[in-house]
């Protein structure tokens, strides 16, 4: 794919920002660069390759859901600066 002025000009419409000559011409340049090493990544031979996010095999470690004591309602709020029924009391913030 070649980078042409027109294709700059659209990116800059898409992105809602406003180039110089100058700067149209330097992103123009690093934007063929990306574009010709992305071409030079595809003459690789990836036959047989198992496609993966990471290097080394990720497991989910997930422990046992256990049913164990926990701490009263009361004792909650126990330390609460204001509670009622067992709740917090807080400030309001919408009227």
């Amino acid at each position: 794919m070649q980078i042409t002025p027109d294709l700059i000009q659209y990116l800059e419409a898409l992105a809602r920002i406003t180039l110089t000559e100058d700067e149209e011409k330097k992103i123009g340049g690093e934007l063929q660069e990306i574009l010709t090493y992305i071409d030079k990544l595809n003459e690789l031979d990836t036959e047989g390759v198992e496609a993966m996010s990471h290097c080394f095999p990720l497991n989910n470690v997930f422990r046992k859901d256990e049913v164990k004591a926990s701490m009263s309602p009361d004792e909650i709020v126990a330390n609460a600066p204001e509670s009622q029924d067992g709740a917090f009391v807080v400030p309001k913030t919408v009227e």
